[in-house]
């Protein structure tokens, strides 16, 4: 009986304690890796969103400043009293096109400010100051209409870490689509504005391939009708 009791009171020997904290620390690592997962998958899918989200923001304003561009035939008999000028210029460019204009978009945010719904907008690709070799899409404001409507101005960035920015313009008469326009150039388009502008964004940083450690990029493309075709001529003898 006394020998049959010790046995039965007897504790863990140190194999069966080291056994048991492998298992638990197994337990501890697995439980530690699927919640870290979790971390970076909620983390990536917030990235991406945000990123998703920074493109439409970008697709959306350039359309609805782009649909309210215009052009104006208002001008000074004298030259020399020329002090304004409006433009329709779009160039190619890698990684970015750029696009100068004015436009019917500004919006009058302070009271008894001394601006109108008239700007002048420029569209680009800059290199980001503090990463090299990453470039954004860059955004010029000016609300002061002058005769170089593609200088001046506040710049902004609208989408960062941009891959492409490209432009295409489609031409009323021929209808063909051009990646040019330039409506102050004789040999160009003077006085004119394409019918429609399609823009395509693509941006670094979306989601990652299946089976691949790289990562897809984001693309968005909209197509954008102008309303002012014509030049403004009222006013004008």
């Amino acid at each position: 009986m006394t020998r049959g009791v010790r046995a039965h009171e007897r504790g863990m020997t140190l194999i069966e304690v080291l056994i048991a904290m492998s298992i638990l620390a197994f337990i501890a690592v697995a439980m530690y890796s699927s919640f870290d997962g979790m971390r970076r998958s909620r983390a990536g899918i917030e990235r991406i969103t945000d990123r998703y989200r920074e493109g439409r923001l970008a697709m959306a304003r350039m359309a609805r400043e782009i649909e309210s561009a215009y052009l104006s035939e208002h001008k000074p008999i004298d030259p020399s009293f020329w002090v304004k000028k409006t433009i329709f210029q779009g160039k190619p460019g890698s990684p970015g096109a750029r696009l100068d204009f004015n436009s019917f978009s500004n919006r009058v945010l302070r009271r008894n400010a001394r601006e109108s719904d008239q700007v002048e907008l420029s569209y680009f690709a800059g290199e980001d100051p503090d990463r090299r070799g990453v470039y954004d899409l860059l955004r010029r404001q000016s609300t002061m209409l002058d005769d170089k409507p593609d200088k001046g101005g506040r710049i902004d960035v609208m989408a960062s870490d941009i891959d492409l920015f490209d432009l295409e313009y489609l031409d009323p008469l021929s209808g063909l689509w051009r990646d040019e326009w330039d409506s102050v150039s004789v040999v160009g388009e003077r006085g004119r504005l394409p019918r429609q502008v399609k823009i395509t964004l693509v941006m670094n940083n979306g989601e990652r391939a299946a089976g691949s450690a790289r990562k897809q990029k984001i693309r968005l493309v909209s197509k954008v009708s102008i309303f002012v075709r014509d030049p403004l001529t009222f006013g004008v003898r």
